[in-house]
């Protein structure tokens, strides 16, 4: 084949990618811009938290520290002697508090009222709502439901799944369009304008790709419809991830049949919690299989005696690490469970579970005899949360959300050159004219393509929909403006009376625009009220008519800089869809 009948076909499968990598930095970009921002702000936040909640986690050594069983008696007597334990967090060093937290069915899932005290002299240092294995403090515990979900319970969590169900497509696809065009073009560091933002945004994507890939790869195992189908796999293929057994009838599986038992906090599966992320989307019914259904739940706490001679168990079987977690029974047919809970590197993540009759060790997991997905399944996990490698690993993640934070910008301004001037005509090539311009065997790979990955990522399926949607509007309105400008022509002869007549059809598709605008702020702001003021209620338990005048102001200003965020970057398409835009090419 020659050069000129095979340049045709790669010229046209390259505007295609470039339409795609257009629509998804035009339509998807701000939700990724929104998650990569929040998650810088949780990775770099937890030494501030540490700070700002520096009272209820530190003791004053005062000579030997006090039994376990007196700390959790402590505890016992300030929240309530009925109250259930949820789990047990010894002091993991001298100038450490114990967290002793209790469940409380106010609160949200993964989440437990924790109680701190001080291993020596028993006081109580702090009361507060945690989140999750890592135990985040509520403020990281509201970055953390920002990046996961805006605030806006399982419904926001679509928002995140779209953002890392395209983003590994964004980042590969501007590879593939630079490796395309690049002996066309010679790129130089220049100062201002377009050829500025272009350089800057190939260099930093080209920089971050393997990031962005590694990003989108690890935060669809917490999305929720995504994630199903990745557990589903995971079964099928036999990469769970061992899990302590807590029967003590013998006849239990030692490796329980939920895949998703390192996404999420449930009891009896520690070791792998990943809770931070909001996986409120797992019902009970879905943890590991039960041995015996007749097993009645026990609702008293074990004595507080039986925690010191489990944590000495659990010591002598060789769990070494000084970050623990132990959780008692919940029925009278289950050991305890005793897990390290060190994330960073070395990971020590081993665990066993104890006879709560003869405190003999029931079964144990080590880290060390995990499979190798297993072992790269909590390692990616950790180092996408900024606790495997410590400081280093907080500031390598910052660096990467930063600079895509950066390269979003950097998109939208090179769009924001190219838009079009109010007497242009503002043409535009469709996603759909560039598909029919490739070859049949490429429409043929990409229809397979678009429904493989839609049937595994739901969300871009959908998505992609979409997208072809608004492409067949705005192609049908392009349609019609070629037919009214000649209209315009054979009435009006005149240049200035064809400039006129532009401005007329541009001041009429801003009007559109405006009022779309309105309309978005208008539901956004209503959707942003009620997250915010709903969880304020549910956090602090204050009625809205008993709120005091500083939270009123607080909350308002909250409202009103969420919703003209958010306003602002959703507008975007918007703009696209009414005003155009001036490069078909996106060049």
């Amino acid at each position: 084949m020659s050069a000129a009948h095979s340049a045709a076909p790669r010229g046209a499968v390259l505007n295609l990618l470039r339409r795609l990598h257009f629509y998804i930095g035009l339509f998807v970009a701000p939700f990724i811009f929104v998650a990569a921002l929040s998650g810088t702000l949780y990775v770099l936040t937890p030494q501030l938290e540490n700070l700002i909640y520096s009272d209820a986690l530190t003791a004053h050594p005062q000579g030997n520290a006090q039994p376990l069983s007196a700390q959790i008696s402590a505890a016992r007597a300030y929240a309530g002697e009925k109250q259930h334990i949820y789990a047990v967090r010894p002091a993991p060093g001298a100038t450490d508090t114990t967290r002793v937290q209790f469940s409380d069915a106010s609160l949200g899932a993964s989440q437990s009222r924790a109680v701190f005290i001080d291993p020596y002299s028993l006081k109580v240092t702090g009361d507060m709502t945690v989140y999750g294995t890592s135990g985040v403090l509520p403020l990281r515990t509201t970055l953390d439901l920002l990046h996961s979900s805006l605030l806006l319970g399982d419904f926001g969590r679509n928002y995140s799944e779209l953002a890392a169900s395209w983003l590994w497509v964004a980042a590969l696809g501007g590879v593939v369009l630079w490796l395309g065009t690049r002996p066309k073009r010679k790129l130089k560091a220049a100062r201002t304008g377009f050829a500025f933002s272009r350089h800057w945004h190939i260099t930093l994507g080209l920089t971050l790709v393997l990031g962005l890939v590694f990003f989108s790869v690890t935060g669809l195992t917490w999305s929720q419809w995504a994630g199903n189908n990745i557990d589903r796999w995971r079964t099928e293929l036999n990469w769970l991830t061992p899990q302590v057994n807590t029967s003590l009838s013998g006849d239990a599986a030692a490796t329980p049949a939920d895949p998703h038992a390192d996404h999420h906090s449930m009891p009896g599966m520690p070791d792998m919690d990943m809770s931070d992320m909001d996986m409120s989307k797992m019902s009970m019914s879905s943890m590991a299989k039960p041995v015996a259904q007749s097993a009645k739940p026990m609702p008293n706490n074990q004595p507080d005696g039986d925690w010191d001679r489990v944590l000495n168990a659990a010591r002598q079987d060789g769990l070494s690490a000084s970050k623990l977690e132990l959780r008692q029974p919940k029925s009278a047919d289950k050991a305890w469970a005793v897990t390290e809970i060190d994330r960073s590197w070395p990971t020590r993540v081993d665990a066993v579970s104890v006879n709560p009759q003869d405190f003999t060790i029931v079964d144990h997991v080590y880290f060390a005899q995990f499979p190798m997905v297993a072992k790269l399944t909590r390692w990616g996990v950790d180092a996408h949360m900024g606790v495997l490698f410590g400081l280093p690993n907080q500031l390598l993640l910052a660096f990467f959300g930063l600079g895509l934070c950066s390269m979003i910008v950097l998109g939208y301004r090179m769009w924001w050159i190219r838009r079009p001037k109010q007497i242009e005509a503002s043409p535009a090539q469709t996603l759909t004219e560039t598909w029919l311009a490739i070859p049949h065997y490429s429409k043929g790979t990409c229809l397979i393509l678009a429904l493989a990955l839609g049937y595994a990522l739901p969300v871009m399926g959908i998505s992609l929909l979409a997208f072809m949607l608004v492409d067949i509007l705005r192609w049908r309105k392009q349609q019609r403006v070629p037919m009214t400008e000649a209209e315009i022509l054979a009435s009006q002869q005149s240049p200035l009376g064809i400039i006129r007549a532009r401005f007329r059809v541009k001041r009429k598709e801003m009007r559109y625009f405006l009022r779309g605008v309105c309309i978005l702020a208008l539901i956004v702001g209503t959707v942003m009220s009620n997250a915010i003021i709903g969880g304020v209620i549910d956090q602090y338990g204050i009625p809205f008519s008993h709120w005091s005048l500083t939270m009123y102001i607080t909350q308002g200003l909250m409202i009103a800089l969420y919703s003209s965020v958010f306003t602002a970057l959703m507008s975007i398409p918007l703009w696209y869809f009414f005003l155009g835009e001036s490069d078909p090419q996106g060049k």
